[in-house]
């Protein structure tokens, strides 16, 4: 069972297009293209055009490209300020809000062009964000899914609660979870396909794979193929297998 993924994207339009050109191109070499493409979430926040990135996996989806986006923590954070102006994530530290320079709500306000979003008060900023994204891209950051399950690979944010079943995993550790997870070395039924730490490049763990190669801080987007437990990245010269180490 083949599967492509795509780590955290937050706001780079021009490497999510190049990821989906190198997962085109091994598509055409194996002859596949019904094989889905997850988006491991973050698809907002820090870099300069969450709104692109919304608009262009909108699009993709509703003309039939076969293509999976899940919620990440940023996701859940925008989703929810278009939904209340005082909208604070329970898992987010509490002197910190979506807003804060350092979480990177203001990047994605004004890639939807919400004037001085940091200067402004909240009840303003949040009443013209409310008009400035466009209902699809409201109704597709509410229904993103936590998770894909597929063969003998699990598909997910951040991580899961290591010892609980993977049926049995909740929203707040799925897109926020990290030192449980990230340190647990225990086989979890399944390899875990997550993004949400930013590593140097995607790394394969022997358990869990983390896709997240640090788009949001200027690296790379990183693109992989997986073939039941096996782990390829995709480069512009084509694959590059992931071992285990």
């Amino acid at each position: 069972m083949r599967s492509y993924a795509i780590g955290d994207i937050h706001g780079q339009t021009d490497l999510l297009r190049a990821a989906h050109a190198r997962i085109a191109r091994d598509r055409a070499e194996v002859g596949d293209a019904e094989a889905p493409v997850v988006h491991v979430g973050d698809l907002v926040d820090r870099g300069p055009d969450s709104a692109g990135v919304i608009a262009l996996l909108v699009e993709g989806i509703a003309a039939g490209a076969p293509w999976v986006v899940l919620k990440g923590n940023h996701d859940r954070m925008f989703a929810g300020f278009l939904e209340r102006a005082d909208f604070q994530d329970p898992m987010l530290r509490p002197d910190y809000t979506w807003r804060h320079p350092r979480v990177g709500g203001l990047e994605t306000l004004t890639s939807y062009g919400v004037a001085k979003p940091g200067r402004r008060q909240v009840a303003k900023v949040h009443a013209e964000t409310r008009a400035k994204v466009p209902d699809a891209h409201r109704a597709f950051l509410a229904g993103l899914p936590t998770h894909l399950h597929r063969g003998e690979v699990f598909f997910v944010h951040a991580g899961i609660r290591p010892g609980v079943p993977l049926a049995a995993q909740v929203e707040d550790d799925m897109t926020w979870i990290r030192g449980r997870f990230l340190d647990d070395l225990r086989n979890h039924g399944a390899l875990i396909v997550h993004g949400h730490t930013p590593v140097e490049r995607a790394t394969h763990y022997g358990n869990r794979l983390n896709i997240d190669s640090g788009a949001a801080y200027g690296g790379p987007l990183s693109a992989v193929v997986i073939e039941g437990r096996e782990v390829w990245e995709l480069t512009d010269s084509g694959r590059v297998r992931l071992p285990p180490y």
